[in-house]
């Protein structure tokens, strides 16, 4: 795993919390807690997070636009537009 964020035990989550959480508001970078030497879990701030969710709710509407592209899913643009065009003179 390659994080380019600080990496710490989870010793020092249980003993530094408070300032954990301060500085993750305040940077916005993650952190990686480790147990026995081996990657655990990642911790970051709450806007973070949304902003990641956010960008793979995005990122899954594009997988399925495009699957429906290849499945021939689709109508031309010319086609939507004229009927665009009719719902507006109604």
């Amino acid at each position: 795993m390659k994080f380019s964020t600080q990496v710490k035990p989870i010793s020092y989550l249980k003993s530094h919390t408070a300032e954990i959480v301060k500085e993750l508001t305040e940077h916005r970078q993650p952190l990686l807690i480790t147990q026995n030497g081996e990657a655990k879990l990642v911790v970051m701030d709450v806007k973070s997070y949304e902003e990641q969710e956010e960008t793979l709710a995005l990122l899954k509407l594009l997988a399925m636009g495009n699957h429906e592209i290849e499945q021939g899913k689709f109508r031309d643009v010319e086609e939507v537009f004229a009927e665009l065009d009719k719902a507006d003179e109604v």
